[in-house]
């Protein structure tokens, strides 16, 4: 398998292993790669529970508009 990466991704992974928290360049990837699937699962998984919200919620006053821009200031402030 063939990754590219931008010069700022490079950048960062050199960074990574020059501050000693990773050993090579496969550990920073796959550090990341589980991150983002964690973030993935969560992510799923708080727009579950809204839309159950909003499906049990028949007088709901937020728009689906109000519920995103929710979730993205959530997701900002973490």
């Amino acid at each position: 398998m063939n990754v590219s990466f931008t010069k700022k991704q490079e950048e960062y992974i050199s960074n990574q292993i020059e501050s000693g928290d990773f050993q090579n360049a496969s550990e920073v990837v796959r550090d990341a790669l589980r991150l983002h699937e964690f973030y993935r699962h969560r992510v799923i998984q708080d727009l579950k529970v809204e839309i159950e919200k909003g499906w049990n919620d028949v007088l709901s006053s937020r728009s689906i508009k109000d519920i995103i821009q929710a979730k993205k200031n959530k997701i900002n402030n973490v």
